[in-house]
């Protein structure tokens, strides 16, 4: 398993339409990421920027993304999301949320 932190922007005006859909997720949406072997995914929001948390339980991470990356029902959640996120200028290439370097855990 290896834990995840990823953080962006969220435009202002859109917070309160992000909490609404983050309230209802769409069920297909939360079965994709299970099946991507997502688990304990969380997202936080503080002064219009969001962090996101979540443990991988897979092998190959960029395969699982991949998949997600093509499921139809997930394009169309992330083309609802994306208009509302404000990516970091200073991410990784290819990224949208920025990775984070996790630093310090305890269990």
């Amino acid at each position: 398993m290896k834990r995840y932190g990823m953080v962006i922007g969220l435009k202002p005006e859109a917070e309160e339409k992000y909490k609404q859909h983050h309230a209802a997720v769409w069920p297909a949406v939360l079965e994709m990421i299970h099946a991507c072997n997502i688990r304990n995914y969380s997202i936080y929001l503080r002064d219009h920027t969001l962090f996101s948390y979540f443990e991988y339980q897979g092998t190959d991470f960029a395969a699982a993304m991949a998949r997600m990356a093509a499921d139809k029902t997930t394009q169309e959640w992330w083309a609802l999301m994306m208009p509302m996120q404000d990516p970091l200028p200073d991410r990784g290439e290819g990224e949208w949320w920025a990775v984070m370097e996790e630093v310090f855990h305890l269990d």
